[in-house]
């Protein structure tokens, strides 16, 4: 039988991708979150971080010193977390395939777990499909009447499916 190369599980198609990537999807939430945080105040603090993603200041700490490290961010131990250059290019990209990933949730429907959502999808979603997404969301956009017809579409077959 001739095996097919093409296919492997969820976590055979993440650690290929993982090999070309030097952040965790976890350090990459606190990446994108200490970007957000930094684009208005300019900086966080480890308990200001730990509080926004709901985890404890300890666990924070490794992943900022992690960062460090990586020299994404500049810290020093009970002092602010500031961005580097690299960190900055790195968290926009982080916040733009986020906000990408929500907008096409939201074209689709979904609501009630809208972020849930976006966390899972965005960390393992390919370049290559952010992108069609991204043009797809732009089609979307400037097509609101295709728009329509699709929440038209989706209403009608929720009522139908809520009758069966």
């Amino acid at each position: 039988m001739k095996k097919n190369k093409e296919f492997h599980t969820v976590r055979g198609y993440q650690m290929l991708s993982s090999e070309n990537k030097k952040l965790t999807s976890s350090m990459e939430d606190y990446l994108e979150m200490i970007y957000r945080t930094c684009i208005k105040e300019g900086y966080i603090r480890v308990n200001q971080l730990a509080r926004k993603l709901n985890v404890r200041p300890s666990s924070a700490t490794k992943i900022v010193q992690k960062l460090s490290e990586l020299q994404l961010i500049i810290y020093q131990r009970y002092g602010i977390i500031q961005l580097t250059q690299e960190g900055k290019t790195i968290g926009e990209f982080l916040l733009k395939r986020h906000d990408i990933i929500q907008r096409f949730l939201k074209i689709l429907g979904i609501e009630e777990t809208l972020l849930k959502e976006t966390e899972l999808i965005e960390h393992d979603v390919s370049s290559r499909t952010l992108q069609a997404i991204d043009l797809f969301n732009s089609f979307i956009d400037q097509n609101p009447d295709i728009k329509k017809q699709y929440e038209d579409f989706r209403a009608t077959k929720q009522k139908q499916s809520e009758k069966s």
